[in-house]
């Protein structure tokens, strides 16, 4: 009888054509290319777009800063024509050595202090409520309260800048109404009215308008992150005996913090740019000067009301700004993560 051998070495496989793996790679090359190109098809609209409106201006105001429009040619009795002359860093320097341009700053500064605080807050408040079990027909409300942020600023300002009138406001006339009450029952005359154009004031009727814009705005980020929050979590909290609040107190409040960090980003950079309110409130309040916020003294410096005026100093202003946006944003969100970890 024949023993059998166990454990034999298997039979040795096919060797591969040499030339068949290299023409894989080959293959999966053009492949890749060809997807490489339909992508960047699929960009290139944005890119051409993205340069053009973004990144060309961006390159055109950094280079007009270092220039300065002068007269040439002429005669002791005018004449001649402006060019542009190289000055370097002047145009900088006059900038943050402008006290006028610091005190915009500082008003910008306590502006946001402010305002930002309170928007993010109201934001918040009412994110959580549409959130809430509380809140039917969040579609409508969530719709009503962003439909502020959908009007042009010029027109939300001019709208504000109706109630907010000591003439006409409708606000102070109901305060009169009051005023006229109260004097009667303490036996002396009282005002209840608010001067909301006085220089004590105006940053706050500022800020209402803007709160008033983009609190609907901020809402819709923090309802965003809130839906994204898996009901399981809520579920298992409900079932070890939580209550809503603590709910909101130890689930939501925590799990919205990079919504947060989102929206008071944009909000720095929005409340840098400070120009639409100030600028119509500036048409009835003469006081305020052609350079009450940065954003203005850079709007009129271009158009010649504030000196040194031109293309120059007023992209000079514009980029110093931008610089001090994104310094503040920076410094805000390495805090953020600092407390986050």
């Amino acid at each position: 009888m024949t023993a059998m051998t166990t454990g034999s070495p298997p039979a040795s496989l096919p060797a591969v054509p040499p030339g068949k793996n290299a023409g894989k790679d080959r293959a999966n090359r053009t492949r890749s290319r060809r997807d490489a190109r339909i992508g960047w098809a699929f960009l290139a609209p944005f890119a051409i777009l993205f340069a053009l409106v973004f990144l060309a201006p961006i390159a055109v105001s950094l280079k007009a800063s270092f220039f300065q429009q002068t007269v040439s040619g002429g005669s002791v009795y005018g004449g001649g024509e402006l060019v542009d002359k190289f000055v370097g860093l002047k145009n900088y320097a006059d900038v943050v050595t402008s006290e006028l341009f610091w005190l915009g700053v500082g008003r910008v500064l306590l502006f946001g202090a402010v305002q930002i605080p309170v928007m993010i807050g109201g934001a918040l408040l009412l994110a959580l409520l549409l959130d809430s079990l509380v809140v039917r027909r969040v579609g409508f409300f969530r719709l009503s309260f962003f439909l502020p942020y959908a009007i042009p600023g010029i027109v939300a300002a001019l709208v504000w800048t109706y109630i907010f009138s000591p003439v006409l406001s409708p606000i102070n006339e109901g305060l009169s109404a009051l005023s006229g009450v109260v004097s009667n029952l303490v036996g002396q005359p009282v005002d209840l009215t608010v001067d909301f154009f006085a220089p004590g004031t105006i940053l706050g009727s500022m800020a209402t308008m803007t709160t008033w814009t983009f609190t609907g705005y901020n809402m819709l980020i923090f309802l965003a992150a809130l839906l994204s929050i898996p009901g399981d979590l809520y579920e298992a909290a409900r079932m070890d005996g939580a209550g809503e609040f603590a709910i909101v107190r130890w689930i939501k409040i925590p799990l919205v913090k990079r919504a947060a960090m989102l929206a008071v980003l944009l909000s720095i950079i929005g409340t840098i740019q400070l120009f639409t309110e100030p600028t119509v409130l500036a048409t009835v309040n003469p006081w305020m000067g052609k350079a009450y916020t940065p954003m203005m003294m850079a709007y009129n410096s271009l158009t010649g009301t504030v000196s040194p005026s031109g293309d120059g100093p007023a992209s000079a202003i514009s980029i110093v700004m931008a610089l001090l946006a994104a310094l503040l944003a920076a410094a805000y969100a390495f805090a953020q993560r600092r407390s986050m970890d």
